[in-house]
């Protein structure tokens, strides 16, 4: 299998996948029957991260399948491990744990400078416009991780999750948390640079 990073620690296992086309992804012994209707229009990059999913979790947990919820949210079954996917092409990247967790991984993009205002509230006091789109990219990256384990009730990225101040590095952890007018929960999360791309990982 062509692995291209393995942050795997004693917490939770985490591999990424870089796609390699002269690999042959069987989607007939992948798939699972359950998610053959939603993936059956997708194009062929869409399937093919599905796909580069389910390898990796061939290779950590045989016997497993991943399944998702009403509301699109992935998890396992059998269901005695929790686990965060992310995708964008040509990387896929699976996380599993006994804890929850969450990843996120995101490329670098110009055009996420247009959709600024959407995401970020204080984190506009430390952004670095010199290096606006890596701030932006990793400030999405976290709180698309933190998202993924607060979803449920904490929607906007702007409005219940910040951030504290960072500089983009190959390699830093950065505070942030999730919060409301009656809650916080604060979180250390791992932030890789990955070429062009952020990859986030959050632990509750």
């Amino acid at each position: 299998m062509p692995l291209y990073k393995d942050f795997s620690d004693d917490k939770a296992k985490i591999l990424i996948w870089k796609f390699d086309e002269n690999e042959h992804l069987d989607i007939n012994t992948l798939l699972e029957p359950e998610n053959y209707n939603k993936v059956k229009d997708y194009h062929p990059k869409k399937i093919n991260e599905f796909l580069m999913v389910r390898k990796m979790l061939l290779e950590l947990l045989p016997g497993y399948k991943i399944l998702y919820k009403e509301n699109g949210e992935p998890f396992l079954e059998p269901s005695d491990y929790n686990i965060s996917i992310s995708h964008s092409f040509p990387l896929a990247a699976i996380a599993i744990s006994k804890m929850k967790v969450g990843i996120d991984l995101e490329l670098k993009k110009e055009k996420i400078k247009h959709i600024r205002h959407k995401f970020v509230l204080h984190e506009n006091d430390f952004i670095n416009n010199d290096a606006e789109v890596d701030f932006l990219t990793a400030i999405w990256s976290v709180k698309e991780s933190l998202y993924k384990i607060h979803h449920s009730k904490y929607w906007s990225l702007k409005k219940h999750y910040d951030i504290q101040s960072f500089e983009p590095s190959e390699n830093f952890n950065v505070k942030a948390r999730v919060y409301d007018q009656n809650f916080e929960d604060v979180f250390e999360v791992k932030v890789r640079r990955l070429g062009d791309y952020y990859f986030s990982v959050v632990l509750e």
